[in-house]
């Protein structure tokens, strides 16, 4: 029973032992790390699984010539795709049968809600919640449930994981071996995580005012 849970805990918290996977695989690595961000973010039974932190990681380990930026950037990148990808047609193929009108609570009519609203602020959500850990998993699945328009969802899945690995696994490689960072990592990285959904916080806050103007304006 130890065993698993040390095996748990180190899956969860291998952004902290990547100079030991490096060390000890070589360039194995490369698909380690392909592996666990396509788990991150093709499963929605994997959401706790580490996503910006590892890059970012990666991206420091990059710069001190640990690993290779190049083909590192392809594969994270395209594990980001892939998996949202495969997270999509699994809530694509679920999705039809849970709203089948066989389990009651579960109504058509939410479903064909769910495709409407995808259709309509899909491609904002599925970008924005790149950068939101948990919500980054369940996006491109309720997409998927929701039927959102293939085509539509890969291109935002496309530009969405493009912004995504860019912009960790680079700042991990241009300042992640800078000492105040090194020694402030956790903090390093709620300021990224910070900074990258705030877009997301203003079209929230946007939509809100929105609602608000026209009843307002009644008064």
């Amino acid at each position: 029973m130890q065993l698993i849970i040390d095996l748990v805990s180190f899956i969860i918290h291998i952004d902290k032992h990547l100079n030991w996977i490096i060390l000890q695989y070589g360039t194995l690595t490369y698909g380690i790390l392909f592996f666990i961000i396509f788990m991150e973010t093709g499963f929605v039974i994997t959401p706790f699984l580490p996503g910006d932190s590892l890059i970012f990681a990666a991206g420091t380990f990059a710069s001190l010539g640990s690993l290779n930026i190049l083909p590192l950037y392809g594969l994270c990148l395209l594990a980001a795709i892939l998996g949202d990808s495969a997270n999509y047609m699994i809530g694509h193929f679920i999705g039809p049968k849970a709203f089948s009108g066989e389990i009651k609570f579960l109504k058509k009519e939410y479903m064909n809600k769910t495709h409407a609203y995808f259709e309509k602020y899909g491609g904002k959500t599925i970008i924005i919640a790149r950068f939101i850990p948990i919500v980054r998993t369940f996006a491109p699945f309720v997409a998927g449930v929701g039927a959102m328009t293939y085509p539509k969802f890969l291109l935002y899945n496309i530009v969405g994981g493009f912004l995504w690995v860019t912009l960790f696994l680079f700042a991990g490689y241009f300042f992640g071996n800078l000492p105040f960072v090194k020694n402030n990592f956790t903090i390093a990285i709620f300021t990224i995580i910070g900074i990258s959904v705030l877009p997301g916080v203003i079209e929230f806050i946007k939509h809100k005012m929105k609602k608000k103007v026209p009843h307002e304006e009644k008064k």
